[in-house]
């Protein structure tokens, strides 16, 4: 893979989600919304929450407040392997415009420094 390969996948912009917490609700509840509505997530306020990067957890961390806005600071992140391996597509259409050499597989082996 070429290094102008590299620079382009590098380019790529990929969802990152922190997971503050879920639970299953009913559409008859949701329907019931107004402004003021609490729904209880059912986790320890004090419990790490997940990091997501398209939509793989890569790790866990802590809320903290970054001026006005929020933030997170990580307690554990993956090696660089399995967030490589997370950022993987579902489909390969991010890559097709890259050319048929370049697989996912490519870029990770590329990113590692490794034969693919």
């Amino acid at each position: 893979m070429s290094s102008i390969d590299l620079r382009r996948i590098m380019k790529i912009e990929v969802p990152f989600v922190v997971v503050l917490g879920q639970r299953p609700l009913k559409v008859h509840d949701i329907l019931n919304w107004v402004p003021g509505s609490i729904i209880e997530l059912g986790k320890d306020a004090e419990e790490d929450l997940e990091i997501r990067v398209n939509n793989k957890c890569v790790g866990n961390g802590t809320a903290v407040k970054v001026g006005e806005n929020f933030g997170v600071q990580f307690n554990y992140i993956g090696d660089p392997k399995q967030r490589i391996e997370a950022l993987r597509p579902e489909s390969t259409d991010e890559f097709d415009e890259l050319g048929d050499e370049t697989s996912p597989e490519a870029a990770a082996a590329a990113l590692l420094d490794e034969k693919p």
